[in-house]
């Protein structure tokens, strides 16, 4: 499978994940009477997957390291496409909800993969404009995918909308399946050092997973006792704090050392769930303020919030060109800076241009900082551990809208106005942390470790 071929399944894979979730969500009502569902039953159809997926998306890259990432990439596109049909075919509830927690296990496997391929198939210095496109097809997906699932569970019924992506999902998953492995990348001498061999850490995957699946079902889940929410953090805290002491002391940890090292990376993901977190918890808590206190339909409100995905369209193949003007150091900065005035003026805004400006300052800043600082993770990442990186940043934009939309929700018993301000200052916080991403110019000298070996230059281990 040749790079354009590559992109273009990277594509795929990330517009059907984006795809998803948005049609879910306005297929619920429809499914929630057609199969006699309680509210919990249908929250349970969108909490299932979040928590499968957020927490096996690490391992899930780990697995692609060592098997290949167009291997995973297939197997999760196929799984995909194949649960979306059963819940299409499903006869009850139940059904629904447990063919989503397959359905989080396949999406967990394709999404880290849709970066590793990219990694693998273009050198490090011309990554950033496939992170662009990709971007901008999310963008494009996010925008869509509420039009197309009104108009599928208008005219056709809430299945319909899971065979949406039943055929892109088999024929990609099928194509590179056909494809086979590259066992080399894109540059000269880049080689792709999958070790089969190599121990996959499972006691950290567990810990991991039991980490982010407790933290992520306390967040998301429907709210209960005061006890059953601390049980849940500190069910959390515990496997998290088992979790890092085990990375320490194992001779292959999950999460390699030269990946979480990285004060880059660190920075990088933290600005993806700040970010993620400040925009999700705003759209959740602005959603109530257009319907509610301003009294606008579901329509007219999407109308107000549609310069988001347009900025979020255009924002993305600028951000290259930016990057090597300026460095991820400043384009990010900036960007996050941008995010959290939109917040800003979100929280005050009423007239029909200010809210439209709000939401172009909120795609413009998301859209850029998605593609810089998903930029900055996979490029540092050597190519034999691209698949968790790939896990990594995709585990921060999981991560982070749940605990923004968590946030929203705790804070509107303060009024909308409270919420929002307190979701910009999440933003306005993260700000310094682009300090320590590259500065202009240091892409070029500062060189991955499969970079150093084809210059001759022994790679820190």
């Amino acid at each position: 499978m040749n790079r354009r071929l590559t992109l273009a399944a990277s594509v795929a894979g990330a517009v059907l994940v984006a795809l998803d979730g948005t049609v879910l969500t306005v297929a619920q009502p429809s499914l929630q009477r057609a199969l006699h569902a309680s509210y919990t039953q249908v929250q349970w159809t969108s909490t299932a997957y979040l928590v499968a997926v957020a927490s096996l998306l690490v391992f899930a890259g780990r697995l692609g390291d060592r098997y290949g990432q167009r291997r995973l990439f297939a197997l999760g596109m196929l799984g995909f496409g194949a649960t979306s049909a059963g819940i299409g075919l499903a006869p009850g509830i139940g059904w629904v909800i447990g063919l989503r927690v397959a359905q989080g296990v396949c999406g967990a496997l394709l999404q880290p993969a849709t970066l590793g391929m990219l990694r693998t198939a273009f050198p490090p210095d011309r990554l950033a404009m496939p992170l662009a496109v990709r971007t901008s097809a999310i963008g494009l997906a996010a925008a869509a995918g509420p039009l197309v699932g009104g108009a599928l569970v208008s005219g056709l019924g809430w299945r319909s909308v899971f065979f949406l992506g039943v055929l892109p999902a088999l024929g990609f998953g099928l194509a590179a399946l056909a494809g086979g492995e590259r066992t080399t990348a894109a540059a000269p001498g880049d080689e792709v050092r999958f070790r089969p061999s190599a121990s996959l850490d499972l006691p950290g995957a567990l810990l991991l997973a039991v980490t982010l699946a407790c933290f992520v079902h306390t967040l998301v889940a429907p709210p209960g006792s005061g006890a059953a929410t601390a049980a849940g953090f500190g069910g959390a805290a515990l496997a998290g704090a088992a979790f890092l002491r085990h990375e320490r002391r194992t001779a292959s940890p999950l999460l390699p050392p030269e990946v979480i090292g990285s004060p880059a990376v660190g920075a990088a993901l933290g600005l993806l769930v700040a970010v993620s977190a400040s925009l999700f918890g705003t759209l959740f808590v602005e959603t109530y303020v257009l319907q509610r206190r301003l009294g606008l339909d579901p329509f007219h409100s999407a109308l107000r919030s549609l310069p988001l995905a347009v900025l979020m369209v255009l924002s993305a193949p600028l951000c290259p060109a930016l990057l090597r003007r300026v460095g991820a150091r400043w384009t990010a900065g900036a960007a996050t800076a941008a995010l959290a005035l939109g917040v800003l003026v979100l929280s005050r805004a009423t007239g029909t241009l200010a809210l439209c400006c709000a939401f172009a300052l909120l795609g413009a800043g998301f859209g850029t900082v998605m593609v810089a600082a998903t930029h900055v993770v996979v490029r540092h990442a050597d190519v034999a551990a691209a698949g968790v990186a790939g896990g990594l940043q995709q585990t921060a934009l999981n991560v982070g809208p749940v605990i923004g939309v968590a946030a929203g929700t705790a804070l509107m018993d303060a009024g909308p106005g409270t919420a929002l301000l307190a979701l910009a200052a999440v933003a306005a916080c993260a700000v310094p942390a682009a300090r320590a991403l590259p500065g202009r110019g240091v892409a070029s000298i500062t060189h991955t470790p499969d970079e150093r070996v084809r210059a001759g230059v022994p790679a820190r281990r």
